[in-house]
Parts: C-alpha cells; structure tokens; sequence
C-alpha cells in the first residue's frame, strides 16, 4: 500500500502496472517515449507540447524553456513490457506522488489517443514502499535495474541469467529503458542522482553486488518480490 506524504529526504520505491495486466507499451515509440517522459515530466515547468520532441534521444531542453526545477529525484528505473519500477527521491513534499500523477496522466493520453481507446492505461494507482536502510536500497536498486532486465533475457530469462551471468549482463547493459547503463558508463540525463557512485567506488563494484543477488537469489529480500 502506498503511504503519504513521504518524508523529504527518503527514498521510495514505486510500481505501477498496467490494467488487467496488459502492455504499457506498444512500440519502440512509446519505449522512447517513456524515457523523454521520465525526464520531461520532472519539471515543475510543463510545456504542453514536449510530445513534438521525438528524437529517440530526445532529451535535450528547448533553451526557450525556463531553467529546469525538478520535483524528485530519479534514482533508477526499468520499463517492463506491462509495468514500471523506480527508484525516487521525495525532495519536496508530495514531489514523488505529483511526478507519478504527471508520468501516469501522460501515458494513458498519449495511449487513448494512439490506439484509439478510454480509461486508465493502469491498474488503479501505483504502489510504493519506502526504502529503509542503506543495504535496502542496494537490494532495491538491483531489483529494479537487474533482476527485471534480465526476466527479459531472450536466453531463459533469469534462471539463464543465473547461469550464464557475464552475457546476461551485457544484455542487460544494452538494454536502454533501464538506468542500468547510466551506471555502467552511458550517462542519461534522466537520472538526477547517481546514488551508486556515493555507495561504490567502481561500476565493477557494483556489478560483482549485483552478481552475488542474482546468483544468490536475493533479490527476493525486495518488498515486491
């Protein structure tokens, strides 16, 4: 269940599926767009025709635009084929809850009017819980960025991964609607925080973590899991 406000400072994981368990995307478009989205949408700016910018690399801030003023920090995000998890920061008071309103809002939209359909793309709101010790967020960030990626490893998924872990990584790392590759060398604007280089010295660091949880089979110490 989700709990608010949160308190400003804490870090909150959030997922949101879609309705009746079927996709929130459809296309490589809409992949890409969700990535523009995540970062056009935490702004406490909104222009109502960001859409028009449909690069798939899109992220570049019209200079017309006022300085952007974010209202959390995105920590770590993978899109699955019917749901999202991310990782946020709640940096002002309600900051988390108005940026899944904007994110949600905006995906159903575009969806409707796309695929020429009514009603909420998702199920109900989102859930979240909020992060509660420095190593939960290490579990949480693994979950998120890893452990879901490779569900989608073409190989077994993730008992292929397990067993195979170097080429699932590196199908993880290509993988460009995860923050992974942010923290493995391939900056991306949409992440505001790169919590993980406060945490660990080296990318390999965190790979070698991340190895242990999937190898281990503890990512089920996540609170979605």
């Amino acid at each position: 269940m989700r709990v608010e406000p949160f308190a400003v400072g804490s870090f909150v994981h959030v997922v949101k599926r879609g309705a009746r368990g079927l996709p929130i995307v459809e296309d490589d478009f809409d992949q890409y767009r969700f990535l523009r989205l995540l970062y056009h949408m935490n702004d406490e700016y909104l222009n109502e025709n960001w859409d028009v910018l449909k690069s798939a690399q899109g992220l570049n801030r019209p200079s017309v635009w006022p300085e952007r003023q974010t209202i959390t920090n995105v920590v770590a995000f993978t899109l699955m084929p019917n749901h999202m998890h991310l990782l946020l920061q709640e940096t002002q008071t309600g900051g988390v809850s108005t940026y899944m309103r904007k994110v949600g809002q905006s995906m159903s939209n575009h969806h409707n009017e796309k695929y020429k359909q009514s009603g909420s793309l998702f199920q109900g709101s989102y859930k979240s819980k909020t992060i509660k010790s420095d190593m939960h967020l290490r579990y949480v960030s693994a979950y998120i960025m890893v452990k879901n990626v490779f569900e989608l490893y073409p190989h077994g998924g993730i008992g292929g991964a397990r067993h195979n872990f170097e080429r699932a990584w590196e199908f993880a790392q290509r993988y460009e609607f995860s923050s992974l590759r942010h923290y493995t060398g391939d900056r991306i604007p949409v992440i505001d925080r790169n919590i993980l280089e406060e945490i660990y010295e080296k990318a390999d660091d965190y790979k070698e973590f991340a190895r242990d949880v999937i190898i281990g089979g503890k990512w089920k110490q996540s609170e979605f899991e």
